[in-house]
């Protein structure tokens, strides 16, 4: 059935082969198995539910948190011929219920709804008559309480699950999920770990940068001027924050539309179809915004604000890039952001047990502001995903200033917290640095310390940020809830002793990078452009940017050529291919370009070549016998991706000798160390455990304890 699934990938899709971690999800999905895919934004989760669906007897059912989603997806599956319609709010009842009797009579192949609609009970009932081989459940995480976009409607799932005549196949799909949230997923819908299957968070095709004080509004007014063209959203916390930006961009002369809870549906939707069809370049919205929005061209992604939690910042920023094209994503950092999110968390209606967990992702963006790591590399961990080298792209890794020796600056810091007895937040710590005769710090007797004015000749803020620099390298720490204090760490106490050195790195303002000539893919886009007006469809189902680009680079002059690029199947060969064909002919006589260049076959971004994966390679290779450094060396690879790659491989059931990997007298402790601090990184677990205990034996213990809790 296998080989029936890479037949249709290339006939309604365009490609030769599947993405990395498509090929096992589909797989295990035609095996008969239910499956969580926990897949990064762009990785093709989509496809893991639809080509099953085309192979499975009867209707899959797609749980879709959002009417725009459902309405992109069905017109994705219609431009390829495939048969697909969804029931929602936008319908009339009349219409919802000839849409339920066609799929009664085979008429589709998927179905879409919001997980509100299995509240009615009319609609379960109707249900129980359509023959459902398979439930997709795309943006899986909202099922999960300790998710950052929790929404009580998905509960709803398992109850239908248990009314329906016969269990269909569950399959969940999520971009952002922690180990807490995938545990509590499998858990809720009945699905065996074994079959949840992570292929990674990293989005190599995004550049990320975080600055620090910046003027937000010249910033933004002047990277848009130089981006003019393309297509970017711009988030904000708040929705006078949104509507004040809007103003000044439309004021400016930028095409840009606006999104946040305060508009009216008619509003939503004609901004919202405005930003689809390219009609205008800039979306400035809140976090109301985004969810499903499958527009795959957006090349940039700005935060003005600081966002929650991570979750919510990867998820915001991944829906640049889409289509695999370079893309950009900017952070704008201001300390006031932080007292905003506070006060938004403590003015919510989550239940009181959750805020402490909000406090605590709040940090971590915190730290994630001002840490001068690898950012990628910083993200990747906070989902577990190790990086192995820096990203060589980020703000960080191509900053190429000097390194600035502040051990002194850091002492001073350190022991002022020692001397107020750890007690206290960090801007009283700054307060108590610069000297202040602040009310406070006279009232608890700080003026009276030696540390008192010791940084007189810094400015508040300039103290306040070295203190958060400080706190994201783990020099200091900060308590969890709404009003931290920040605590000394163990590194500290060896600057003290003048034992270690503090660098901080001064970042450089980032350059424009200047692009080739884009004649041919400006008038592909012209004509795409045309076409989707007159379809009434969002350019991108017809073809995406990358397919665009790839059209450009190659100018294939025949049909045979052109069904070569990705993302170019048969059904849109016959339904788009004619006039885009006619272009490239038109341009090759123009330049002179006689013969067709054909590129390489289409697969998809990152699929594998070899049809044994990678991890399973070196797998085998340790369990013949070679060490973990043995299988790196023959392999070429780091020893922590052959660390990964073996753990990975026995989460899927292979087996292995735990002694090889977690030494016996070591077990107990790392088991001791996740009661007491959790498994959400690992970093703090390794920090906690004696130097003698390596990652690979955490990342054993907890793979053998998620085995036998299985």
């Amino acid at each position: 059935m296998f080989e029936q699934a890479l037949h249709l990938l290339k006939k309604y899709y365009g490609y030769d082969s599947f993405r990395k971690g498509q090929e096992r999800i589909i797989a295990s999905i035609l095996s008969g198995h239910d499956v969580l895919g926990i897949m990064p934004t762009g990785g093709g989760k989509s496809i893991c539910y639809q080509i099953p669906a085309l192979l499975l007897p009867g209707v899959t059912l797609v749980i879709s948190p959002l009417i725009s989603l459902m309405k992109d997806q069905v017109d994705a599956l219609t431009s390829i011929d495939i048969p697909a319609t969804y029931i929602n709010s936008s319908l009339t009842q009349s219409q919802a219920e000839e849409r339920m009797e066609a799929a009664r009579h085979g008429a589709y192949k998927l179905i879409y709804i919001a997980p509100e609609r299995l509240d009615s009970e009319r609609f379960r009932s109707q249900l129980e008559t359509l023959p459902i081989s398979m439930i997709a459940i795309d943006e899986a995480h909202c099922i999960s309480q300790w998710g950052h976009d929790f929404r009580p409607s998905y509960l709803a799932v398992p109850k239908v699950l248990d009314l329906l005549p016969q269990r269909p196949l569950v399959t969940a799909f999520t971009a952002t999920a922690t180990t807490e949230v995938t545990l509590d997923i499998v858990e809720l819908l009945g699905i065996d770990p074994e079959y949840s299957f992570v292929t990674g968070f990293n989005r190599e095709n995004l550049t990320f940068k975080v600055l620090r004080g910046e003027n937000k509004r010249d910033f933004v007014l002047h990277y848009l001027e130089q981006v003019r063209e393309q297509a970017g959203v711009i988030y904000a916390a708040t929705r006078k924050e949104v509507d004040t930006l809007h103003a000044e961009l439309l004021q400016r002369g930028f095409t840009a539309g606006k999104y946040h809870a305060g508009l009216s549906d008619e509003e939503k939707t004609l901004y919202q179809e405005q930003f689809l069809y390219d009609d205008i370049r800039i979306m400035v919205a809140t976090n109301a915004f985004g969810m499903g929005i499958d527009k795959s061209n957006v090349r940039y992604v700005l935060h003005v604000n600081l966002p929650k939690n991570m979750e919510s910042y990867y998820q915001e920023a991944g829906r640049a890039g889409r289509d695999g094209e370079p893309s950009e994503c900017i952070l704008l950092y201001h300390p006031q952001d932080v007292q905003l999110q506070k006060f938004l968390i403590e003015q919510s209606v989550m239940a009181p047990e959750r805020k402490p967990q909000e406090y605590k992702k709040l940090q971590t963006m915190v730290d994630f502001s001002h840490t001068t790591r690898c950012l990628r590399n910083y993200i990747l961990e906070y989902f577990d995903d190790e990086a192995v080298e820096p990203c060589g792209v980020c703000s960080n890794c191509k900053d190429e200033s000097e390194l600035k020796d502040i051990t002194v600056e850091a002492q001073k810091i350190f022991s002022c917290i020692y001397r107020m007895k750890e007690r206290f937040g960090a801007s009283l710590v700054a307060q108590v640095l610069k000297g202040s005769a602040n009310k406070k710090v006279l009232q608890f007797g700080f003026d009276k310390l030696p540390t008192y004015g010791l940084m007189k000749s810094y400015k508040e803020k300039e103290i306040t940020d070295l203190i958060h620099v400080l706190i994201a390298e783990g020099y200091l720490v900060l308590t969890d809830g709404q009003y931290p204090v920040v605590r000394l760490d163990a590194q500290a106490a060896q600057v003290l002793k003048g034992q270690a050195q503090v660098l901080q790195k001064i970042r450089l303002r980032p350059e424009k990078t200047v692009s080739g000539d884009n004649t041919l893919f400006e008038r592909l886009r012209e004509l795409r452009k045309e076409i989707s007006q007159r379809e009434k469809v969002p350019p991108y189902i017809i073809f995406s940017d990358s397919t665009l680009r790839e059209l450009s680079e190659y100018c294939p002059t025949d049909e045979a050529a052109m069904l070569g690029v990705k993302g170019i199947g048969e059904g849109k060969m016959a339904r788009y291919g004619t006039p885009f064909l006619q272009l490239l002919q038109e341009y090759a006589q123009e330049r002179g370009i006689t013969s067709t260049r054909t590129p390489a076959p289409a697969a998809q971004e990152g699929a594998a070549g070899d049809e044994t994966p990678s991890h399973l390679k070196s797998y085998q290779l340790f369990q013949d016998g070679l060490s973990l450094a043995e299988v790196a060396d023959e392999r070429g690879l780091k020893p922590v991706t052959v660390q990964d790659h073996i753990i990975r491989a026995i989460s899927e059931g292979q087996p292995v000798q735990w002694e090889r990997i977690i030494p016996p007298e070591q077990e107990s402790l790392i088991l001791a160390a996740i009661d007491e601090l959790g498994a959400e990184t690992l970093k703090p677990l390794k920090e906690a455990l004696p130097g003698d205990v390596d990652y690979f034996a955490i990342k054993g213990v907890l793979c053998k304890r998620s085995l036998q809790h299985a």
